[in-house]
């Protein structure tokens, strides 16, 4: 099985999420446990490069948070046109007219895709990359555990 740098943060997500976004484990120890679980070694470290990235935005959104509130039309260029398929577009609209994102965390999930060194990210994966960003954000726990409902509850749906 081909698993992926979105596999490995699936994993760290389900298994850490209940540790908090302020969880700093030693990455070494957390490194082989990912290795053990049968993650290749270039996926862990791209995982872990991913995530200090949205570390690094996190504190950057957090010294400008007068972007949080402005009302916005996104104009995706080809290559998040190439990435993201219609189904995952829309579905960022929908949760930003619903309240449940606003204009920067729909950035930061942008962002967050376009990190990732996959061809095409459909709308399953990108529940999820949603569903990272606002675990991280500070605020957005309303968002968050309505994110979090809406993917547990389909992937429980889908497993019965």
């Amino acid at each position: 099985m081909k698993e992926n740098v979105l596999d490995v943060l699936m994993y760290l997500f389900e298994n850490y999420m209940d540790e908090g976004p302020d969880f700093q484990p030693d990455q070494e120890s957390l490194a082989d446990e990912l290795a053990q679980a049968g993650f290749p070694k270039a996926e862990i470290v791209k995982a872990f490069a991913w995530l200090e990235g949205l570390a690094a935005l996190r504190s950057s959104e957090a010294s400008s948070p007068a972007n949080a509130s402005l009302k916005s039309l996104r104009v995706y260029s080809e290559d998040e046109h190439k990435k993201m398929d219609t189904a995952a577009r829309g579905f960022l609209l929908f949760l930003e007219q619903g309240g449940v994102l606003d204009a920067a965390a729909r950035e930061l999930v942008i962002d967050r895709v376009m990190a990732l060194e996959t061809d095409e990210m459909d709308l399953e994966q990108m529940k999820w990359i949603i569903l990272m960003v606002l675990f991280n954000q500070p605020g957005q726990e309303q968002a968050y555990a309505w994110m979090e409902d809406l993917v547990f509850n389909e992937t429980q749906g889908a497993l019965n």
